[in-house]
């Protein structure tokens, strides 16, 4: 299993923001980076390869709004919104192993709803930026290895019910796939706001 997921690593992690700074060129040059770290590891090809890069450079950005925050500046509101910058990793971090989760057992991974959906966009106490970063870095890496264990991509489950899908609908693990691409792009352009609110460092530019 390659490890172009694994943004994370310290490679991803050497630049430093400063105030109207942005980030490296792109994410691919982190992917890359991470590749090399799993170098002999067998590769994936095709369409797996494709949507799990995507995937990984949208971690990437998202990941980085936060380099070198401290817990109280990852915790902070810095708009009119709720979202803070810890919460943002936090929930979408949860989204991708609530999705896979379904990609694996299907309909019965919402059996408990969205119980945490209320906490799961601001860091409770005992709760640290250091550690939903990790945590988030767990699931990429479960996402990877469940992503790499699919031979058709196509094959899926019905959606469970809820008023947000459409009744009797199914999805895919590219389905999946695509909507965990969405939303953790658009989660990175809210995390961009916030950041640059807070202090003026710009990382998507």
């Amino acid at each position: 299993m390659t490890a172009i997921i694994t943004t994370t690593s310290s490679a991803t992690d050497t630049a430093t923001l400063e105030p109207g700074a942005e980030a490296p060129a792109n994410a691919g040059e982190a992917a890359a980076a991470a590749s090399e770290a799993g170098a002999g590891a067998p590769a994936l090809t095709g369409e797996h390869t494709d949507l799990l890069e995507t995937l990984a450079r949208h971690r990437f950005f998202l990941r980085f709004t936060t380099k070198d925050l401290t817990d109280e500046q990852a915790a902070a509101r810095t708009t009119v919104s709720e979202l803070t910058l810890g919460g943002l990793v936090k929930h979408v971090a949860l989204t991708e192993r609530r999705w896979m989760d379904f990609v694996v057992r299907g309909g019965e991974a919402f059996a408990n709803g969205f119980s945490e959906r209320e906490a799961e966009f601001r860091l409770v106490e005992g709760e640290t930026l250091a550690g939903v970063l990790a945590r988030y870095e767990e699931v990429a890496r479960r996402t990877e290895e469940i992503v790499a264990g699919i031979p058709d991509l196509g094959a899926g489950h019905p959606l469970p019910e809820a008023p947000w899908f459409e009744p009797g609908a199914s999805w895919s693990a590219r389905r999946v796939l695509l909507h965990l691409i969405a939303e953790t792009s658009q989660h990175a352009g809210h995390a961009d706001i916030i950041r640059e609110s807070l202090d003026g460092a710009r990382t998507m530019g």
